[in-house]
């Protein structure tokens, strides 16, 4: 059987992977021959990335050549028969030349390394590990924190999310430091120089909105495995000398997720003051999609990577285009839109906030308590249905807002 080559898009939490997926899924488009199948992997059960892809149209869920593997890591033994299966689905009926893998955040590289490697129907091509500049700048002292920090915990007999860090830069055939347009040049050098003793086997380039060729991605040279044998064989008996073996996901890290789902929209003022004064070092991501009541037709992205945040927006809601008789929909769309909405609230439609929270298992449930808490009451529900206006202190462009 011929091998199909995969290439691995890893990196932590809000690294920006998704977004460089999305890129290489625009180029292939116009790529003779070249047919990329995509597995896709969230720590969370709610499958934001693959909701983004479907409203971005690179590529939908319901493609052939498309796979999820929700709640959970890629790397852990669940994980790891899902992948398989989705593997078989990719290549078998979406008849792939190429397959990308968008790890979660909470992936440890080394498992699906030796998964792949031993899949009579895949060749590993390229490691490509996304690391955010900007984090490492803020939280970890330009990246210099990194290798002392995951030396200690290893000597301690624990794992830490430097050491996860570490690991996912290790591992990789190519470093991409993201968000390049948000540091200055001596911020970015600093960072790199920090980064290339992990591994200094490795090309590092820096990257914004995911500006990666497809074409050098893929005419990467062939993956090195003999390179990382010896570091991977070295993490198997440290996992087996502690009983932590089967650990190889967020599990490992103490990281936890919370799903936050309720038809009502967020109350502007509350969920400003919850981002600018709850937000703690622990969060390190929450997505998903959600509306408030001062802008009631948009369903918006909400996109938080430890202390910074950016809202989009991806669609109207149906609702609200049926509300809406300036539109002068046909009976024929009006119809077709009535069905789509049947069995959703009575009172709301399709408007719902649907968020998934990640982070350190201690303090997650507060975050999450504190969230919930910015959701409209009764009153403040009647008072958007009377048209009475609220205070909004967001920013009136949505695209992008910047570090707090």
């Amino acid at each position: 059987m011929p091998q199909v080559p995969v290439t691995i898009l890893n990196g932590f939490l809000g690294a920006g992977k998704t977004t460089l997926l999305q890129s290489l899924l625009v180029q292939a488009r116009v790529m003779p021959g070249v047919r990329l199948g995509v597995i896709v992997n969230e720590m969370s059960e709610l499958d934001v990335d693959g909701a983004i892809l479907d409203t971005s149209e690179v590529i939908s869920r319901r493609d052939p050549r498309f796979a999820a593997i929700p709640a959970g890591s890629i790397s852990g033994a669940q994980g790891l028969e899902q992948f398989a299966r989705a593997v078989d689905r990719v290549i078998s009926q979406g008849a792939a030349t190429h397959v990308l893998i968008e790890t979660s955040g909470s992936t440890h590289p080394w498992p699906l390394l030796e998964a792949i490697r031993t899949h009579p129907a895949l060749r590993l091509h390229g490691f490509l590990s996304v690391v955010d500049t900007v984090t490492l700048a803020q939280d970890h002292d330009l990246g210099r924190a990194i290798l002392p920090a995951a030396s200690r915990q290893l000597a301690e007999g624990r794992r830490g999310i430097e050491n996860l860090l570490a690991e996912q830069i290790m591992f990789a055939s190519r470093i991409l430091l993201s968000k390049m347009d948000r540091v200055c040049g001596e911020t970015l050098r600093t960072v790199a120089q920090a980064v290339h003793p992990l591994n200094p086997f490795a090309d590092i380039m820096g990257m914004q909105w995911g500006n990666v060729r497809l074409a050098d991605v893929l005419a990467l040279p062939p993956y090195d495995h003999a390179r990382v044998a010896g570091l991977g064989a070295e993490l198997t008996d440290w996992d087996r000398g502690r009983g932590t073996a089967s650990m190889s996901g967020a599990e490992g890290y103490r990281l936890g997720s919370i799903v936050i789902a309720d038809p009502r929209p967020f109350h502007p003022q509350r969920l400003w003051r919850v981002y600018n004064h709850d937000l703690g070092t622990g969060i390190h991501r929450s997505k998903g999609f959600f509306w408030l009541p001062s802008r009631d037709r948009l369903q918006l992205l909400w996109n938080q990577t430890a202390g910074s945040i950016g809202l989009e927006i991806v669609n109207y809601w149906k609702v609200a285009a049926l509300e809406d008789e300036s539109l002068n929909l046909l009976p024929e769309e009006r119809q077709e839109m009535h069905r789509c909405l049947a069995g959703m609230s009575p009172g709301f439609g399709d408007r719902r906030c649907r968020l998934t929270v990640i982070g350190d298992r201690d303090g997650l449930a507060d975050f999450a308590d504190a969230v919930r808490g910015c959701f409209c009451t009764p009153a403040e529900v009647a008072a958007w249905r009377a048209g009475e206006a609220f205070d909004d202190p967001w920013p009136a462009s949505t695209a992008r807002l910047a570090q707090r």
